[in-house]
C-alpha cells in the first residue's frame, strides 16, 4: 500500500510525465499548470489539519473554497487523489487520451488501495466528491487568469516588434521555427499572491556599442566563456536546457526538486501538499513577473549583438528560445523555487539530480547528460543561472537580475499564512 507521502509524490510525478508528453507545452503554460495543481493537493487536505489554514481570502481573486461536511467523516487521500486526477485532466485538457487513462488508473490504484480502508462506502464516495469539488471550484477560478488554454495561442503574430537598437529580434539559431515571440501577454496574467503583481522591474545596463563599455563587456563575456568552455559546463547547459519539445520544461525541473525534497524529508501529508503549492505558485509568479519584464525590455540575445560588433562568426553553444532575453527565466524561476525549498527544508540539502540519466548523447555538441550532484538548495539556482550563461544565450545581468527577482517573488508566497497564527 502507497504511504499518504508516496500517493503525494505519485502526483507529482504524473504531472511532470503529462507535462513532459503533452504537445504544444511551454514553461510559461507549465508554470500555471504547476500552481494550480499544486494548490489543489494543498487546498483537498488542509480541512484536515487544524493548525494549517486555507489560502481562500489570500489568493488574487479566490474568495472562498468548498468546505467539508461540519462533523462528517473523511479520508484525506482520497479526497487529494480525486482533486489531483480532476485538475490534470481540467489543465491538461490538451493531453492525449492515453494520458487521460494514464491519470485516471494512478488514480484507480490508489482509490482501490485507500477505499477498502474505509469505514463506509459512503466516506469515500463524500472524500472523492470534496477533493473533486475543490479541483473544480480552482479550475474555474483559473478560467479568469489570462493565461487560460494558452497553449492555444503560444505566438502572436500581429505583435510589432520594436526596432531599436538591441531589440530582440527573432534568431537564425533557435529551438523553435516560429519568428514571433512566445506568449508576449503572459505578463498582463494574474499573479496567484497579489503582492507579486507590484514587483519593481529590474535595472538593466544601458545598450551601447563601445567596446569597454557596460553594456559591451556584458557580451564580451558570454563571447569569451563560449570559446573556453570545459565539458563539465558543457554538461552544465545540457541538463539545464530543458527544452519542452524533449523534456518536462524548466519549471517541470523545478517541481521535480520539489519531489526530490519530499521523498528525501518524508514530511507529513500536508507538508508534501504544501510543498507542491509553494513551489508550483512561486515559479507560476516568477514567469508572468519574468515575462512582462522581458516584453518590457524586449531585449536582443548574444546570438544578434555578438556577430554584430565582435565576431560576425559567432554562435552560441545552445540555440536561442523565441523570446527577449532579460531577465532570465530559467533563473528567475530557480530561485523561486529552491527559496521557498530552503524555506521549508533548510538550505543544507545534498543531493544528487538525476532527472535526465538515460537520455541520449547529444552527438551534436558532443556531450552527454550526466547527474548533477548538489549541497544546497541555493547551488541548483546559481547552476540552473549558470547554464545560459555557458549555453551563450544569456548574459550575466539577465541571470543576475533574475536571480535577485526570483527570489523576491518566492519570499512573497513563503510570507503567506499557511498557518493560523
Amino acid at each position: 500500500v502507497l504511504s499518504p507521502q508516496e500517493v503525494a509524490f505519485s502526483w507529482g510525478e504524473m504531472t511532470l510525465f503529462i507535462t513532459q508528453y503533452t504537445p504544444a507545452n511551454s514553461p510559461t503554460y507549465a508554470s500555471r499548470g504547476m500552481g494550480y495543481i499544486g494548490l489543489t493537493m494543498y487546498e483537498s487536505i488542509v480541512q484536515a489539519y487544524p493548525p494549517y489554514q486555507s489560502l481562500a481570502g489570500q489568493l488574487n481573486g479566490l474568495d472562498s473554497l468548498p468546505l467539508p461536511e461540519p462533523g462528517a467523516a473523511y479520508d484525506w487521500v482520497l479526497a487529494l487523489n480525486a482533486g489531483q486526477a480532476t485538475i490534470l485532466k481540467r489543465i491538461y485538457n490538451q493531453t492525449s487520451d492515453a494520458n487521460k487513462l494514464r491519470i485516471d488508473s494512478l488514480a484507480q490504484v490508489i482509490r482501490t488501495q485507500y477505499s477498502g480502508k474505509a469505514i463506509d462506502p459512503a466516506v469515500a464516495a463524500r472524500s472523492e466528491s470534496y477533493g473533486e469539488a475543490i479541483a473544480e471550484a480552482i479550475f474555474a477560478w483559473s478560467q479568469t487568469d489570462g493565461g487560460h488554454r494558452g497553449y492555444l495561442h503560444n505566438f502572436d503574430k500581429a505583435i510589432v516588434h520594436p526596432t531599436r537598437p538591441g531589440a530582440w529580434k527573432p534568431p537564425l539559431y533557435a529551438q523553435s521555427f516560429s519568428h514571433h515571440p512566445l506568449h508576449p501577454h503572459w505578463g498582463q496574467n494574474r499573479t496567484f499572491v497579489p503582492v507579486n503583481a507590484a514587483i519593481p522591474p529590474p535595472e538593466m545596463i544601458p545598450y551601447d556599442t563601445v567596446p569597454g563599455s557596460a553594456y559591451y563587456q556584458q557580451f564580451l563575456a558570454v563571447y569569451e566563456k563560449e570559446r573556453a568552455l570545459t565539458q563539465e559546463e558543457k554538461e552544465i547547459a545540457l541538463w539545464w536546457g530543458d527544452d519542452p519539445e524533449v523534456s518536462f520544461t524548466p519549471p517541470g525541473h523545478s517541481y521535480y526538486l520539489a519531489t526530490r525534497a519530499i521523498k528525501a524529508k518524508n514530511p507529513e501529508l500536508i507538508r508534501c501538499a504544501e510543498t507542491y503549492a509553494r513551489v508550483g505558485m512561486a515559479v507560476a509568479d516568477a514567469f508572468i513577473n519574468c515575462w512582462k519584464w522581458k516584453y518590457h525590455f524586449f531585449s536582443e540575445r548574444p546570438n544578434t549583438y555578438i556577430p554584430q560588433f565582435i565576431d560576425e562568426e559567432w554562435e552560441s553553444f545552445w540555440p536561442d528560445p523565441p523570446f527577449p532575453a532579460f531577465p532570465s527565466g530559467h533563473a528567475i524561476q530557480a530561485a523561486a523555487a529552491t527559496t521557498v525549498l530552503a524555506d521549508l527544508y533548510g538550505n543544507e540539502f545534498a543531493f544528487t539530480d538525476s532527472a535526465h540519466v538515460g537520455r541520449a548523447r547529444d552527438e551534436l555538441r558532443d556531450t552527454d547528460f550526466r547527474e548533477r550532484t548538489f549541497t544546497t538548495f541555493w547551488d541548483v539556482a546559481e547552476e540552473t543561472a549558470d547554464s545560459r550563461f555557458f549555453g551563450g544565450i544569456h548574459t550575466p545581468q539577465d541571470n543576475e537580475a533574475g536571480l535577485e527577482k526570483g527570489r523576491i517573488v518566492a519570499a512573497n508566497v513563503n510570507a503567506l499564512s499557511w498557518r493560523v497564527e
